[in-house]
């Protein structure tokens, strides 16, 4: 019998019963799966999963080590904070940058400011293969993006690392089929069920640390397609565009070329729990860049490798 059934579930709030079934996830990776990997960016979603892991594993060591797919357009708050919060850990921390595939080859940009969030599919693929990592458990939830919300928890990879929505596994009484042959691999989304606000309601509860990004700060920015574009060597103003300093913060975190903050005032995570109580626009909806046209969408990206 599994830990969920086993558990009374009428005593669990909401935040309990979820974090009660991320753990469980989290234990079934570890008894199935041969040689797993937790992907950790440094971002709130990640952070998330390390506490999961931390209760489903401490006080021993987890079993997989922590892997970090850089752009080499990260924030540097995030890439500072992720390597604080591994060293706090005391776990193992390996690192593969985007830009390591482009001077292989494998990787090929069109110019200096081109988003390399798609790019990281192929630099996540060549780490699976450099390892033979047989899963690797990522922080994506089905409240992001419509193709997220086609994932099962344990969602199948092809030996060409590709995902075939159309030819998922069941996943019935919580049942998880982590059975691969060599080459092939799973993703593991352990708090897929979980959305923005049951995130932050975490946060506040476990007290968790997170990058200064996230909490409202004053910023540069400018106004483009509807978001608000941080200024940066990276995203510098068009000809044209007004440079603005107001006061924002990051719903989501990730390559600077297509990550946008939101106007806020929330300093605390009780305050942006209030924010995205009310809010009717997803994170990604409403920040990043590259999910705003269907030539670069969610579902093409993940057929080819992405998270």
């Amino acid at each position: 019998m599994n830990a969920i059934a086993t558990l009374d579930t009428a005593r669990l709030d909401h935040l309990e019963w979820l974090e009660s079934e991320a753990i469980y996830i989290l234990r079934e990776v570890a008894a199935e799966c041969a040689n797993p990997a937790l992907l950790f960016s440094g971002g709130k979603d990640s952070c998330v999963l390390l506490r999961l892991a931390e209760k489903a594993f401490r006080p021993g060591v987890f079993p997989f080590p922590l892997l970090h797919i850089d752009t080499g357009h990260n924030f540097p708050e995030v890439i500072a904070f992720r390597d604080a919060r591994t060293a706090e850990l005391g776990e193992r921390l390996i690192v593969r940058s985007v830009e390591d595939s482009m001077a292989r080859g494998t990787v090929a940009l069109r110019g200096p400011y081109e988003s390399r969030n798609a790019a990281q599919s192929v630099t996540l693929l060549e780490a699976i293969a450099e390892f033979g990592f047989d899963a690797c458990i990522g922080g994506a939830r089905r409240d992001e993006e419509k193709a997220r919300a086609k994932e099962r928890v344990f969602s199948f990879r092809d030996e060409f690392g590709q995902w075939d929505p159309k030819a998922q596994r069941p996943e019935l009484w919580n049942l998880y089929n982590a059975r691969v042959h060599r080459g092939e691999n799973v993703r593991v989304f352990p708090i897929s069920n979980w959305t923005e606000l049951d995130v932050w309601q975490y946060i506040a509860r476990e007290q968790l640390a997170l990058p200064p990004l996230y909490y409202a700060h004053e910023r540069e920015v400018i106004r483009r397609n509807g978001l608000l574009v941080p200024v940066t060597p990276i995203t510098p103003p068009a000809a044209g565009e007004t440079i603005e300093t107001l006061r924002v913060r990051f719903r989501t975190v990730g390559d600077i070329s297509c990550t946008c903050p939101v106007a806020s005032d929330a300093t605390t995570t009780d305050e942006i729990v209030a924010e995205t109580v009310v809010t009717d626009i997803t994170e990604r909806g409403a920040t990043r860049m590259d999910d705003q046209t269907s030539e670069a969408s969610m579902e093409r990206r993940k057929r080819e490798g992405y998270f």
